[in-house]
């Protein structure tokens, strides 16, 4: 048993090596040789992904015990003649015997406890271009329209400090979900995965499948059809909670005509647009 060799696959190197003394029975890593076949290589979005590798082999229980031995058998070497053992020294009250160095000094609190030293985080994070941005965007959509096991395309485009992408294919509609619940949860994580390489981001206006178009013109005509009534009846209009993005075309459609007002009430995600007849019209986000 004492020659045993195993090989072990784990998610990181080091659960690899535990497991495998786990199966010797083994708990120390001094009695064991570890070789390190492949180190573990994260996938994307949790697939793909490879396991580490590692080969375990326990040592000679003879080489143990003589390491033992010899470390317990150890004889003291002769000090040098000019050596001065430092507790004499102190107690002697030799040149630097009871001083504390600065260093330490600035360590410690009165009454000798240690003071727990503060570093400040860097933020290496550099700071890319709009086309460096588009780019780390558009892989990053790639990667998951491959990952969701769809065929579509993603193209990017700069306009005004913006970055515009547009996911399109067939078969992408299924990254819109219902009302674009599946589509604005990508667009907030295509924010997040931007922030991650670079510091000052741009902002992303992202359309899955045309969904956003449509759903931008279908807003504009419910729009028109409630200023209409509004103009007949007067009063106000209060919408059911919307998106900003929703929100503002509903707003644009109220400043295009003379004597609406629109407004937002409420708080996210329940914040929602009120139309009214007034002679002041005004866009609030």
């Amino acid at each position: 048993m004492d020659y045993v060799e195993i090989e072990v696959r784990a998610k990181s190197v080091d659960l690899a090596v535990e497991a495998a003394m786990q199966e010797l029975g083994v708990t120390n890593r001094e009695e064991v040789a570890i070789q390190v076949i492949s180190d573990p290589v994260k996938g994307f979005l949790g697939m793909g992904g490879q396991d580490a590798v590692v080969r375990v082999k326990r040592q000679p229980a003879r080489s143990r015990r003589s390491r033992g031995r010899n470390k317990r058998d150890r004889t003291p070497q002769p000090q040098p003649k000019n050596h001065t053992n430092r507790q004499q020294e102190r107690s002697k009250g030799g040149k630097n015997g009871g001083k504390r160095s600065e260093k330490q000094s600035q360590r410690e609190k009165p009454g000798g406890k240690h003071m727990r030293s503060e570093s400040k985080v860097s933020d290496d994070r550099p700071n890319l271009s709009l086309d460096e941005q588009a780019n780390v965007t558009r892989e990053f959509l790639e990667g998951l329209v491959e990952a969701f096991g769809l065929e579509g395309s993603v193209s990017t485009n700069i306009e005004d400090d913006v970055i515009i992408v547009d996911v399109e294919g067939d078969q992408t509609e299924a990254m819109v979900g219902v009302r674009g619940s599946v589509r604005s949860a990508i667009h907030e994580l295509t924010r997040t995965v931007l922030q991650r390489y670079s510091k000052d981001t741009a902002r992303i206006r992202l359309d899955i499948a045309g969904y956003a178009e449509r759903r931008r013109k279908a807003l504009s005509i419910y729009a028109e059809q409630l200023i209409a009534q509004l103009m007949d009846e007067g009063g106000e209009i209060m919408l059911e909670p919307m998106s900003p993005a929703d929100r503002k075309v509903i707003h644009d459609a109220a400043g295009a005509h003379e004597g609406v007002a629109s407004y937002s009430e409420g708080e996210p995600p329940r914040r929602y647009v009120v139309l009214s007849v007034t002679g002041d019209s005004s866009e609030e986000e």
